[in-house]
């Protein structure tokens, strides 16, 4: 059976998943879930970076579908948040990039933007 393309994501999906990519240490968070799904402490521990700042990184890469978490029960009964890297493939070529732009949506726009532009 021949392999179906995945459709072409819209204006507004295509900027959250750029949005999402385009920090380094979510690159290295996608690199580490890579290698193994992990939970937020030892994936914190991993890539150096403190847990507040690492599960706010985590809820952008979420949001944007490219990692999924899912809440599990230790032996001791804690509950642990673990996540890994949900499939994608995004194939960007300027016919792609003009599609999606025609399909930005006004909140898109704004989600994008810095504090300092919102207030102009």
């Amino acid at each position: 059976m021949p392999e179906v393309p995945p459709e072409a994501p819209t204006g507004d999906e295509l900027l959250k998943v750029l949005s999402a990519l385009g920090n380094p240490h979510r690159m290295r968070i996608i690199a580490a879930l890579m290698e193994s799904r992990n939970y937020v402490s030892a994936l914190a521990r991993e890539i150096g970076m403190g847990r507040p700042l690492l599960h706010m990184h985590l809820q952008r890469l979420e949001a944007a579908g490219l990692v999924v978490g899912t809440l599990e029960l230790a032996q001791d009964g804690k509950a642990m948040k673990y996540f890994e890297v949900a499939p994608f493939f995004y194939e960007l070529t300027p016919h792609i990039i003009a599609r999606a732009a025609a399909t930005i949506t006004e909140t898109a726009d704004r989600t994008d933007r810095t504090p300092k532009e919102e207030a102009k």
